[in-house]
C-alpha cells in the first residue's frame, strides 16, 4: 500500500468508525408515565359508586376508579398488579350529587393528599337537572374545569390527570325508554328530569329536548378536551371514548335506572383506563 493510501485510510478510518457508533446508538425510549404510588378520584355518584351494591348507597368498593372489587377491576386494582406501593394510597374525594362547581374543593382535598394520579368524571349532575333550562351553562362549566385544573397543577405539579367524558345520557333513554321500570323509577324518582321528562313520549317537541340535552354534555365534554389540551401533556382527555360507549340497561342499577351497575361499573373502569395512561 502506498503511502498516499496509507495517509486516505488512516484519515477516513475515524470518521467511519464515528458513522458506525452512530447508527449503532440504540434509540432513546419514549418517555412513558411512571407508575403512581398513590391515586385521588374526583367526580360525583358515579365515581362512589352509587347503587352498586346497595340501595341508594354510595359503594366506593365498586368504584371503576378507585375500587377494591375484582369484580370492577377498577384502575387502581390496575395500577396495584403493577405497583405493590400504591396499595392502600387510593383516595376516592367525588361526592354523590356534585356538579363541576364541587370541582375545586374536590381538587385541595386531592392536593392535600399529594396524589399522583387523578381521575375526573364530573358533569353528570350539571346536564341531569329538573328541567333544560336548569342545566349548568357551559362557560361555567368550563371556569370550574379550569379551576380544579390549576388547583392540581399547582399542588401536585407531577401528577397525571385522567380527565373522563362525560357518558351519553340520550343513550339512557334510548336503552331504558321501553322499560316500565326504568320509566318507573325515572318517574318515581324524579331522575334526570332535563333528559327523562316524558320518557314514554316519543313526539318530536320531546325527542327536541333530548336532543338539546345531549348536545349540553357534548359541549361539556368539548371544554374538558380543550382544558386538558392547555393542562400539558401529564394531563390525558379519553377522546370520548367513555361518551361513545354503547352501554347496555343491564349495565345499569336496576333500583334507580341510571347509575351504573356493578357490571357497568366495570365497563366503565375498562374503557376509561384503556383510554387514558393505561400503564
Amino acid at each position: 500500500m502506498s503511502v498516499t493510501a496509507r495517509l486516505i485510510r488512516r484519515a477516513v478510518a475515524p470518521v467511519v468508525a464515528g458513522l458506525t457508533a452512530i447508527v449503532l446508538l440504540p434509540a432513546a425510549p419514549a418517555s412513558a408515565a411512571t407508575l403512581p404510588d398513590s391515586m385521588a378520584a374526583m367526580g360525583d355518584s358515579i365515581t362512589r359508586g352509587f347503587n352498586a351494591c346497595g340501595w341508594f348507597v354510595d359503594c366506593t368498593y365498586r368504584s371503576f376508579s378507585t375500587g377494591g372489587s375484582s369484580l370492577v377491576k377498577s384502575h387502581y386494582l390496575r395500577i396495584l398488579a403493577k405497583n405493590p406501593a400504591i396499595s392502600g394510597h387510593n383516595y376516592n374525594d367525588a361526592r354523590s350529587g356534585a356538579k363541576a362547581s364541587a370541582m375545586p374543593a374536590q381538587a385541595a382535598t386531592a392536593v392535600s393528599q399529594q396524589a399522583q394520579y387523578v381521575t375526573i368524571l364530573i358533569g353528570a349532575n350539571d346536564a341531569c337537572t329538573s328541567s333544560e333550562s336548569t342545566m349548568t351553562p357551559v362557560t361555567t362549566y368550563r371556569s370550574y374545569i379550569d379551576s380544579a385544573l390549576a388547583t392540581l397543577k399547582n399542588g401536585v405539579p407531577n401528577a397525571y390527570i385522567a380527565v373522563i367524558s362525560i357518558p351519553d345520557i340520550y343513550r339512557l333513554w334510548y336503552v331504558g325508554h321501553t322499560s316500565s321500570a326504568a320509566r318507573s323509577a325515572w318517574y318515581l324518582y324524579s331522575i334526570c328530569q332535563s333528559m327523562l321528562y316524558r320518557s314514554w313520549s316519543t313526539s318530536s317537541t320531546d325527542e327536541a329536548r333530548r336532543k338539546r340535552v345531549q348536545q349540553r354534555v357534548i359541549d361539556y365534554n368539548a371544554q374538558l378536551a380543550q382544558a386538558c389540551a392547555a393542562y400539558g401533556p401529564r394531563c390525558d382527555f379519553d377522546d370520548n371514548a367513555v361518551f361513545n360507549y354503547r352501554f347496555t340497561l343491564s349495565q345499569v342499577s336496576g333500583w334507580d335506572y341510571f347509575h351504573p351497575s356493578t357490571s357497568g361499573q366495570a365497563a366503565l373502569a375498562g374503557v376509561s383506563y384503556a383510554a387514558g395512561f393505561n400503564w
